[in-house]
């Protein structure tokens, strides 16, 4: 049986130990790359457009006023409270009023008899019709004077009159009456303050036993109805068209995006900003309220290129992109197509199916090696 010669096995012992020490050089060389975190080039649907920032009104708030003063009984007001069209906010208190609404009550039923009664005058002016009627036929007889009839029947038309003036006086006084009893019944309805609008309660100024005077403010309760608005550069306001689809992202939301439709365009610019604005109706999934003053981006959707090489947008640098070939980064000058809100498509520079870098591009160079950290979607 041969053995292997000691000269042999000292080259196998050598050669094995330089074959560890590149394994482990090439090791540590590669654990000592930088860690680019990439994602491939994958084709999909490209959008052309048109970007803005999006603020979140109410669609309006209203002043909660008292058409007329009093002290107030009953309030349900609290700020953050939720209310109702039509909700009782506040009662004041009708105690004086419905003692006027009493006594108002009481001279119509005095008034109303009068009417039935009709004037005083009545009797004299039935007995002075009888008077005439028979100083008529005396003077058809000859029996009487015609100077004396005809001066008595002056006297009986004077009379008359005042009856009847008497009898419109009554009617008048119930008329003006019934007229105060409306406007004091008014006046009551009035001093129950009612919600105009379904919404919330962002201001109180008056509380329970405060004394109000008329059309002094009292509470602000705002919809609970939001107005999305978009403001669009002066530049590419003229591509935007009512239908028009679009994305939105709310700061306050992170990176997740929201359907919307453009439902109105204003034609006039802000005049201090030069910028459009238009109207977006959105579609919110239950859990989430757009508060007020909540800000983000819109990006509302002009024309789409189906099958094409999409990239995430925060791949760019610039015009540029970090692409992985082998083990080394190429810092490639692309050709953009349509840009959204996340995603920019690539005419030409980068292929199908290459992994481009898409975070923190500013540690690379052209030609750096790396390894490279797929991002989970």
């Amino acid at each position: 049986m041969k053995t292997a010669s000691p000269g042999l096995n000292w080259k196998l012992i050598v050669a094995a130990s330089l074959a560890v020490v590149a394994l482990v050089g090439f090791l540590i060389s590669y654990l000592l790359r930088p860690e680019a975190v990439v994602q491939p080039a994958l084709r999909g649907k490209a959008v052309d457009t048109v970007q803005g920032t999006v603020t979140v009104f109410a669609e309006f708030q209203s002043e909660i006023k008292s058409e007329v003063g009093g002290r107030i009984l009953t309030s349900v007001l609290d700020v953050g409270q939720r209310v109702g069209k039509g909700d009782v906010l506040i009662q004041l208190d009708p105690g004086a009023l419905d003692l006027e609404i009493e006594r108002i009550k009481n001279e119509i039923t005095a008034a109303r008899r009068k009417v039935e009664l009709g004037s005083l005058l009545r009797p004299e002016v039935l007995n002075a019709r009888d008077t005439l009627d028979t100083s008529e036929r005396q003077m058809r007889a000859g029996a009487y004077p015609a100077a004396e009839y005809e001066k008595q029947k002056r006297l009986y038309q004077q009379l008359e009159q005042r009856m009847e003036l008497d009898e419109v006086n009554n009617k008048l006084v119930l008329d003006n009456y019934e007229n105060s009893l409306r406007s004091k019944e008014l006046e009551r309805q009035k001093m129950t303050i009612t919600s105009p609008l379904e919404g919330v309660v962002t201001t109180v100024l008056a509380r329970e036993g405060d004394l109000i005077n008329a059309n002094s403010p009292i509470a602000t309760i705002m919809t609970i109805t939001r107005t999305v608005e978009a403001k669009i550069s002066e530049e590419n306001f003229a591509r935007i068209k009512l239908g028009l689809k679009a994305s939105v992202r709310f700061l306050s939301f992170g990176q997740d995006q929201y359907n919307g439709v453009v439902t109105k365009i204003l034609p006039a610019a802000d005049p201090a900003t030069q910028r459009y604005t238009v109207f977006l109706d959105m579609f919110i999934p239950e859990g989430k309220v757009l508060v007020p003053g909540l800000t983000g981006e819109a990006s509302i959707v002009i024309s789409e290129h189906p099958n094409a090489i999409i990239i995430p947008r925060r791949a760019m640098v610039g015009d540029y992109v970090y692409v992985v070939e082998g083990s080394k980064l190429a810092l490639r000058k692309v050709v953009k197509g349509f840009e959204g809100l996340k995603e920019v498509e690539i005419a030409s520079g980068v292929q199908e199916g290459e992994q481009v870098v898409v975070e923190e591009q500013d540690r690379f160079r052209d030609g750096v090696r790396v390894r490279t950290k797929l991002l989970a979607n």
